[in-house]
C-alpha cells in the first residue's frame, strides 16, 4: 500500500513537472514570436508549432489565447526592464540616470505586446487579474532595484520607492497606450525623465 501511495505521488510530481514546463515553453515561445513579429495577429496553431505542443494545449494551460498572450508579454517586459537596470547601473550621476532610463525604456521591443495585454485586461475583465499579477512583479522589481541602487550611489527620492516605481511605469504604459489609441504626438512629447524624482543634490532633497 506504501509502495503505490509513493508511485503515486511519484507520478503526480511528474506530471506536474512536465506541466509546468510545457506551459514556461508556451509563455517564452511566444514572447519570442512577439519580439519576432509585432504587431502581427498570431494563430494557436503558429504558437503551438513555436512551442512544439499541441494547441489543445494552450487552453488547457492558460484558458484562452489571450491569457497566454498577456503572460508572454510581460515576460517579454520583464526581460527588457532587467536590460534597462543594466543601462542604469551604468550612470555616472542622477541626472544623467533619469535621461538615460527614460529614454531605453520608451524604446524597449516589448512595449507593443504590454500595450495589446492592458488593453486586453480592460475589454476582458477575467483578464484583469492576470495584467495586475503582473504589474505587480514589475513594481517590485523595479522598486527593489532602485532601493539598491540609491542606497549604493548615495542618492535620494523625493517620494516613497513603491510610488515612485509606480509612477514611472504608469506615465510609460499609458503614454504606449495613448500612441496605439491614435493620439497626436511622439515620444519627443513625453518628458518621462520627468516622472522619476530620483536626485543625488544634497540640497534639493
Amino acid at each position: 500500500m506504501e509502495k503505490k501511495q509513493t508511485e503515486a505521488r511519484s507520478t503526480s510530481t511528474r506530471s506536474r513537472d512536465r506541466g509546468r514546463a510545457t506551459r514556461r515553453r508556451l509563455i517564452e515561445a511566444t514572447a519570442q514570436l512577439c519580439k519576432e513579429r509585432p504587431g502581427t495577429e498570431m494563430s494557436v496553431a503558429e504558437i503551438a508549432n513555436a512551442a512544439d505542443v499541441f494547441p489543445n494545449q494552450v487552453t488547457y494551460h492558460f484558458g484562452s489565447k489571450d491569457s497566454l498572450l498577456v503572460h508572454a508579454a510581460f515576460l517579454g517586459l520583464l526581460h527588457d526592464a532587467r536590460r534597462i537596470e543594466r543601462i542604469g547601473r551604468q550612470a555616472p550621476d542622477a541626472a544623467t540616470f533619469r535621461r538615460n532610463i527614460a529614454r531605453a525604456v520608451l524604446a524597449m521591443p516589448s512595449l507593443p505586446s504590454v500595450a495589446r495585454a492592458l488593453a486586453a485586461g480592460i475589454s476582458k475583465p477575467e483578464l484583469a487579474p492576470v495584467v495586475d499579477q503582473h504589474l505587480q512583479v514589475l513594481f517590485q522589481q523595479s522598486e527593489r532595484f532602485v532601493s539598491q541602487l540609491i542606497k549604493r550611489r548615495g542618492w535620494r527620492a523625493r517620494r516613497p520607492l513603491d510610488v515612485e516605481a509606480r509612477t514611472f511605469w504608469s506615465t510609460a504604459l499609458g503614454a504606449v497606450l495613448l500612441a496605439r489609441a491614435g493620439a497626436h504626438g511622439t515620444v519627443a512629447d513625453l518628458d518621462l525623465a520627468g516622472a522619476l524624482t530620483i536626485h543625488d543634490d544634497p540640497e534639493s532633497s
